[in-house]
This record gives C-alpha cells, sequence and structure tokens, in this order.
C-alpha cells in the first residue's frame, strides 16, 4: 500500500515543475542555439582574435582593449549616429503610417478594405536581400523606374541618384526598409483594432465626440501597450539593418549609410578580419537595442500607473 502511494507521488508534479518539464526541450534549443554563441561572443571580445590567431587555435586575452579601440573609432561614432538616426525615423514613421492604415482596414463600410488587407502582406512576404534588390534597381541612376515616374510627371528635370548621393543614400535605404516591414505593425494594430469595445467609441459619438476626439481619447490608449510592443520589436530590428545595406549602398557613398550592423560585418569578415572588435560591436549594439526596450516598457508602465 505504501509502495502504490510512493509510486503515486513520484508521478504527480507540481504547476511549476510541470512547466519546466514541458518547456525543457525548448529551452534546450534556446541555449544550444542562442546562448552558446552569446556567450562565445562575448569570449571572443575579450581576446584577439584574428586569421593568424585563428589559424594557431590561441586567442591571446586583451582585457578590454577591444571596446576602447572600438569607441576610439571615428567610424563607429559615426556607425552608431546613422544607425540612432535610421531607427528612429524608421520606427516613428512607421508606427504613424501602421496606425493610419490600420484605421482605414478597420473601416467594415470600405469594400477595399478586404482586398486591402491581402494586398498588405506582400511586403512582409518578400525576402529581406530581394527586397533591397528590387529598391536597388528602382533606385538606379540610369534606368531606375523611380526617377522615370517622377520624370513623367514633370517632378523633376535631371535623374537623381537616389542610392549614390550621400544626402540621400540612407533615407532611401529606409523608405525600402519601411516597405517591407510595414505591414507587420499594421497587422498588429489592426488586430489590436478589432479588439476595442465598439459600445465606447458609440457611446463617445452619441456624446458630441469627432473622430479625432474618439481616437485620442479611446483608441489611442487602448492601442498603446499594443504600439510599444512594436516599437520594442520594430527598435531590434532596425538597429541590426543589413540586408538593405548590403543591396542598395553597402555602407556608401562614402560612408553616408555606415550603420552599426555593417560596421560590424567589415570589421568581422574583411581584412584584417579583427572578429574581436566585431563581437565587440556587436555587444554594444545588442547593449543599446536593450536599453531602448527598458525605456519603452518603463514608458509604457509609467503611463498605466
Amino acid at each position: 500500500m505504501a509502495g502504490k502511494h510512493h509510486a503515486r507521488g513520484a508521478r504527480e508534479l507540481s504547476a511549476p515543475a510541470l512547466g519546466v518539464v514541458m518547456n525543457l526541450p525548448m529551452i534546450s534549443l534556446l541555449l544550444l542555439v542562442l546562448a552558446y554563441p552569446v556567450v562565445y561572443a562575448g569570449y571572443l571580445s575579450l581576446h584577439q582574435v584574428g586569421i593568424a590567431q585563428l589559424r594557431r587555435g590561441v586567442f591571446p586575452w586583451n582585457n578590454w582593449e577591444n571596446y576602447t579601440r572600438l569607441f576610439d573609432d571615428p567610424l563607429f561614432a559615426l556607425a552608431l549616429k546613422n544607425t540612432i538616426l535610421f531607427t528612429v525615423l524608421v520606427v516613428v514613421v512607421e508606427v504613424i503610417l501602421a496606425i493610419g492604415i490600420a484605421l482605414l482596414l478597420n473601416q467594415a463600410s470600405l469594400w477595399t478594405s478586404r482586398l486591402a488587407r491581402l494586398l498588405i502582406l506582400i511586403p512582409y512576404g518578400v525576402p529581406p536581400i530581394t527586397n533591397g534588390l528590387i529598391w536597388s534597381f528602382l533606385y538606379s541612376f540610369q534606368f531606375g523606374f523611380l526617377n522615370r515616374i517622377l520624370f513623367s510627371l514633370g517632378l523633376i528635370n535631371d535623374p537623381v541618384n537616389w542610392a549614390g548621393n550621400p544626402d540621400t543614400a540612407l533615407y532611401a535605404v529606409a523608405v525600402a526598409y519601411i516597405w517591407r516591414t510595414l505591414p507587420f505593425a499594421v497587422l498588429i494594430i489592426h488586430a489590436a483594432l478589432q479588439g476595442i469595445p465598439r459600445e465606447l467609441l458609440e457611446a463617445a459619438t452619441v456624446d458630441g465626440a469627432n473622430a479625432w476626439q474618439r481616437f485620442r481619447a479611446i483608441t489611442l490608449p487602448l492601442l498603446t501597450p499594443v504600439i510599444v510592443v512594436i516599437l520594442i520589436l520594430r527598435t531590434s530590428f532596425a538597429f541590426a539593418v543589413f540586408e538593405e545595406i548590403l543591396a542598395i549602398t553597402q555602407g556608401g557613398p562614402g560612408d553616408a549609410s555606415f550603420v552599426a550592423a555593417w560596421y560590424t560585418y567589415k570589421l568581422t569578415f574583411s581584412p584584417p578580419n579583427n572578429i574581436g572588435m566585431g563581437a565587440a560591436s556587436a555587444y554594444v549594439l545588442a547593449l543599446l537595442v536593450g536599453l531602448f526596450a527598458i525605456a519603452y516598457v518603463r514608458l509604457i508602465y509609467r503611463r498605466i500607473a
């Protein structure tokens, strides 16, 4: 009898323990795929790692020298500046456009809304490198479709080198990036709009509130948590923009579109292949993304409180 109770007790798990057991395969996979590379990159960032060291298999310890050299490099400071400018531009424009488009899609009276919901998914399905190549062709100085349209409309008299002009290169990449990633924000905000009780909006309308007042007093506050999630995700991905830079400008012209991810790539995979500094650059980039995420979360909790 005692053995039966013992066997029964051995089979039963508490809820937290059961949760750990059920998630153990995924936790193990994440540790294998994510944790190990992150820890190893941190190890490399504190060592001198180049082609010569890789051939010998010996990585001399150099303490914080990689980080010191990183912050002494004016190109890294420029890359961070371009990255922050790119991220702020992309995130602000994307959130504003996503809210506007989602509100239009939410209008059940528009017969085009169903078609638009389908079409809005097309850019999101385009691979990033393919998207960059498409926009690189559109921006082409001699054969670009964008210049041809603007010229036919009488908006320009001479072709514009959108991706080859230092004043417009970063913005050209931003437009291509927004076109690809905007549907993600639109779909999330549109889904959040479906959860707003129509009774609240109808009651506000009865009380005499116009469309802007209903949006400011009801819709926007209820969308704030979702907007913060979008801000965190879009900031994280915008900070790591790479494919569009590779396909459209490759950091040029000059260093006009040199962003942090491109800087890390060039450090690591271009001679002299300073892998240690590349790992340090990646860690600094991750730290900045984390600081932005913390700032967003603190902001939303302050608003809620």
